[in-house]
């Protein structure tokens, strides 16, 4: 029987966890996962969908608000683990704790390594425009994502993929690329290579990259809208408040009014076009600070905003 410790946090954990749960041939003796946040306007404290899942499955749960405590040290190497499997935790292990698995600390990683080492790499793989991504099933080491892989699955990536149906396709291909492989890194039979290649980074995504302007290519603000959905948002000001563009999508064409001119609304998709600097950005749902998320038919009917200059929101 292979014992695991699973590290992991959000819903795109979830499936890996799932799956180990139901193999034949592992024990998941423990899960660690970060600490109940407050949500929504109600500041309601709310579990990480990893915990949820340990608990409806009577996995131990520990939710350190730090890791690197000599406690939590004694804990795990008690557990006496194979494994670690680490997918989006949100914590770096330092080393001490990597050496705790008698076989080795495994991590799911969401890029083709060294590409996107960091936080954010779905979401900077569609901001970059990227057209391809995968997964890799590496060996941590003290770096950030550093570590030697032992497999990889590529799949594409769509010319309107967002985060949330990127995450969905990557947590699936993380739960079989580490079943595939599991039972030989267990034997010894497979064994982790260094990367290669030029690497970049994926830091986290900051608030102050909604604030988005036109005076650039539509196809690259396309995917700066798509990559920070749905955080920070990209938002721009339309009469003194916040307008979120929720949904966009770049079409051809040139315009020669000023970046930021809301040009008309197509009559056959119903998108509201926004001159760019090349190209134009249609926009298929919008929210005004305030005010419900609407399509853009309705929020051009209701507001009549053609010929109005959307500006960034400096605030």
């Amino acid at each position: 029987m292979i014992r695991i410790v699973f590290m992991g946090s959000p819903e795109f954990s979830v499936p890996t966890l799932e799956a180990l749960l139901h193999a034949p041939q592992c024990e998941v003796c423990a899960v660690v996962t970060q600490p109940d946040k407050p949500t929504g306007r109600g500041r309601k404290m709310l579990p990480p969908a990893v915990k949820v899942c340990a608990d409806a499955h009577g996995i131990p749960c520990f939710q350190p608000p730090k890791l690197k405590t000599q406690e939590m040290f004694d804990t795990l190497t008690q557990l006496a683990p194979d494994f670690f499997v680490t997918i989006a935790y949100g914590k770096i292990l330092r080393q001490s704790f990597l050496d705790i698995p008698r076989i080795a600390p495994l991590n799911l990683h969401a890029s083709l390594l060294p590409r996107y080492r960091g936080a954010a790499p779905v979401q900077w793989s569609i901001i970059r425009d990227e057209t391809e991504t995968g997964v890799c099933l590496m060996k941590m080491d003290a770096g950030m994502d550093t570590g030697p892989v032992y497999a990889t699955q590529k799949t594409p990536i769509a010319p309107d993929e967002t985060p949330d149906t990127l995450f969905e396709k990557l947590s699936h291909i993380s739960a079989r690329i580490l079943l595939e492989h599991i039972d030989d890194i267990a034997s010894g039979k497979l064994t982790a290579h260094p990367q290669t290649g030029e690497p970049t980074t994926a830091p986290m995504l900051e608030k102050s990259m909604g604030s988005v302007h036109f005076d650039t290519d539509a196809r690259e603000l396309d995917c700066l809208c798509r990559g920070i959905a749905p955080w920070p948002t990209a938002h721009v000001l339309f009469q003194g408040k916040r307008l979120s563009l929720l949904m966009t999508h770049a079409v051809e064409g040139e315009s020669k009014a000023q970046p930021g001119t809301v040009l008309g609304l197509d009559s056959e998709t119903g998108a509201l076009h926004i001159a760019c600097r090349t190209g134009i950005l249609a926009v298929d749902a919008l929210q005004l600070e305030g005010k419900k998320r609407t399509d853009a038919r309705s929020f051009f009917n209701g507001y009549r905003p053609e010929g109005v200059l959307l500006v960034p929101d400096l605030s």
